[in-house]
């Protein structure tokens, strides 16, 4: 093969190629190397390192955290990775944590309609896991040092970013700290509040049993309350309990995310159990009010809000070249359904798949990028803004769709292995229409099927044996 490289111009080199053609990228096939900067060592922004490594590209990472600096931090947030994203993690290398020593197994819910709160389980077709992100970020960092990565410590600010982009090929950012959120305009369309939907308190606690014989996430739901997420998360004194509790601005439960843990420890235990057993009595009774607290002090809790958000997914620097938004940057979530981390973790594998495959990244190059990673992403977003909006009063076809749910284990199982799969998700609850034709697609297959089975047991609510796992079913083989 002759190679002739001509003048550079923006996106690398001018390369003339005489020779056969080679599914082998051109980058690889002429001897060059890649050069990616990634501002943010988030979830975002050490897939798409650690992905880029295995591929022998250089990548630099900025960060103001070292790894030593994360345990002396407050707690950064409470996440759960769904199958999908442990899969991504092994095909990475860094499973660190086996799901069948640190998993759980699929959702309880609890939803407390009138007259009667709805009960049910249903799996996931393979474990889940939540690791506090103070244990896992600088494990992965540590990981991505390894492997050859370069990370510089420093506080990036928006206006460095065009000087950087001098030194890389394409810049991606996967943090909204300071003005980088300004760099990325908001896209209107997809972004319908312009506040938070729900006033967070979210903390990891001890004191709470786990659910028996396995473990599992319970999401709750308390019309004109709020929400809640119990998350088995594994943090620096073992297996605790993750609580989100989202709660509705003006309602019963919006008083938790003002009142502060530090001013008085001991009455903020007693508001919050006060309000447990209210709204979410199958919390409150597996809590042993003796132990219960913050698991490993004063910095496991937060308290704020997220206004969900889509920006723009890229932007033309003044040299030519283009800054990526990635993760929370691009699209912010609310938490009340777990996928922030999950679709970050997407996103950037795509996006590395796309650095790797491709030679100029220009604006085809992010058609290519957001074909293939916004159907999740935005239907993610989508999905989650439904549910903000149709749980605060529990509107009428939602309230339907959950009692189907409640009613017959194979919809639950389906509905819960979603989570995993957000756009099938939304493409069920993207309009009545849909709600009601899923129902009945799963049904049809199903209902027959269960009324010769006898089985009037199968769906007590949960303690009661007949309501617990298939373990097989949730233990079983790995999917997409």
């Amino acid at each position: 093969m002759k190679v002739i490289l001509s003048e550079p111009f923006t996106n690398g080199w001018v390369v003339n190629i005489i020779g056969l053609a080679s599914d082998e990228p051109l980058w690889r096939r002429v001897g060059l190397r890649k050069r990616i900067g990634i501002i943010g060592a988030g979830t975002a922004g050490l897939h798409l390192g650690l992905y880029l490594r295995q591929h022998d590209v250089d990548v630099t990472l900025f960060t103001d955290r070292r790894p030593a600096e994360y345990r002396g931090l407050r707690l950064l947030n409470t996440v759960a990775h769904h199958a999908v994203t442990v899969d991504r993690e092994i095909a990475l290398g860094v499973d660190h944590w086996p799901t069948d020593a640190f998993g759980y197994f699929g959702h309880y819910y609890y939803v407390g309609a009138k007259p009667e709160p709805l009960r049910c389980y249903g799996d996931y077709h393979a474990p889940s896991r939540a690791v506090d992100y103070r244990i896992y970020l600088p494990r992965l960092a540590e990981d991505f040092l390894e492997r050859g990565g370069k990370v510089e410590y420093r506080l990036v600010k928006s206006s460095d970013i065009l000087a950087l982009s001098q030194r890389f090929d394409l810049m991606v950012v996967c943090t909204g700290k300071g003005a980088f959120g300004q760099l990325f305009p908001v896209e209107p369309a997809y972004t319908p509040f312009d506040r938070p939907q729900r006033a967070l308190c979210v903390g990891i606690f001890k004191g709470i049993a786990q659910r028996e014989p396995r473990r599992a996430v319970t999401w709750y739901a308390s019309p004109g309350a709020g929400e809640m997420i119990e998350i088995p998360t594994t943090t620096f004194n073992g297996m605790q309990s993750a609580l989100v509790i989202e709660n509705i601005i003006g309602g019963d439960l919006e008083i938790l995310a003002q009142v502060r843990y530090d001013d008085d420890p001991r009455a903020f235990l007693d508001l919050l159990l006060g309000k447990l057993r209210k709204h979410y009595p199958d919390c409150a009774e597996r809590i042993d009010e003796r132990e219960f607290d913050l698991a490993n002090g004063p910095l496991d809790i937060l308290q704020g809000g997220v206004t969900p958000t889509v920006r723009k997914s890229h932007v033309k620097l003044a040299d030519g070249k283009l800054a990526v938004a990635l993760g929370d940057l691009h699209v912010t979530v609310d938490p009340v359904l777990g996928q922030g981390a999950n679709l970050a973790s997407h996103a950037a594998v795509i996006l590395g798949e796309e650095i790797v495959r491709q030679d100029v990244y220009d604006e085809r190059f992010m058609e290519h990028v957001d074909r293939r990673r916004n159907d999740r992403v935005l239907g993610a977003h989508l999905w989650t803004n439904f549910m903000l909006t149709h749980l605060e009063a529990l509107e009428p076809e939602l309230s339907l769709l959950l009692k189907k749910v409640a009613q017959h284990r194979e919809l639950a199982d389906v509905f819960t292995d979603n989570f995993n799969y957000p756009e099938r998700q939304w493409d069920c609850f993207a309009s009545v229409e849909r709600m009601h034709a899923w129902c009945e697609s799963w049904l049809g297959e199903t209902v027959g099927r269960e009324s010769r089975a006898d089985d009037g047991d199968r769906h007590a609510p949960p303690g009661h044996p007949a309501a617990e796992p298939d373990l097989g079913r949730a233990a079983g083989a790995r999917a997409g």
